[in-house]
């Protein structure tokens, strides 16, 4: 079983005024729930964990667009590094795919995968696919779903978030940064109706702010 770190429901988290947030954003947020510097630390050890069980393959690392780019990018640099200064590297080569299942903070039903014809150039590969949150696990099912009748060599899930839901399928990733309560979280590219990409942080949104940004 994957391990990760747990944020309590009853996490009190941290004051904004503790924290550069833009100005744009201060009235928006209930507060800071996990710190840059957490995420970045904790993506250093995911990155040790990934390169220990996987070294020596040669892997394909799959973004999943838009919420993940920025994970994404920090656990490959975290990745690379590893690589110049361990026994064990990693031959990297990325791809991207996007997935959309929300509007609004609802998740929907249905599932669209863009970009999902080009998986095909997959087959016989090892995958890493690499995911902001993971909330119910229908998304993520989906995607496995259909990465399997290209028949890739293997798959393996890294997911900076996992939320405790009563919807969960019950799935979850190979690797796993943190298990988060069930708000709606934004920040570290993680988007409310693409807004909050910018922030540095993780953050509770507000209800307020719900309404503001809603399409």
């Amino acid at each position: 079983m994957a391990s990760y770190l747990q944020i309590a429901d009853d996490e009190k988290g941290h004051e904004l005024d503790l924290f550069c947030i833009p100005r744009h954003y201060e009235n928006d947020l209930d507060k800071v729930i996990i710190p840059h510097g957490l995420i970045m630390d904790r993506t250093e050890r995911l990155a040790r964990d990934i390169i220990q069980d996987m070294g020596g393959h040669h892997i394909v690392a799959l973004c999943v667009l838009k919420g993940g780019y920025k994970f994404f990018a920090d656990l490959l640099d975290y990745i690379k590094a590893l690589n110049q200064n361990s026994d064990k590297s990693v031959p990297l080569t990325v791809d991207f795919i996007r997935v959309k299942s929300y509007c609004n903070d609802k998740s929907t039903n249905s599932v669209k995968v863009i970009g999902g014809d080009e998986l095909s150039s997959l087959r016989g590969k090892n995958v890493l696919i690499v995911e902001d949150i993971v909330e119910t696990g229908r998304t993520m099912q989906t995607l496995l779903s259909l990465l399997s009748e290209c028949h890739p060599k293997m798959v393996k899930v890294v997911s900076l978030l996992v939320k405790r839901t009563p919807r969960s399928s019950g799935y979850r990733p190979d690797y796993i940064g943190f298990e988060v309560p069930d708000a709606f979280l934004v920040g570290y590219a993680l988007d409310y109706n693409e807004y909050f990409r910018d922030l540095s942080h993780i953050c509770i949104l507000n209800d307020r702010a719900k309404e503001k940004y809603k399409v």
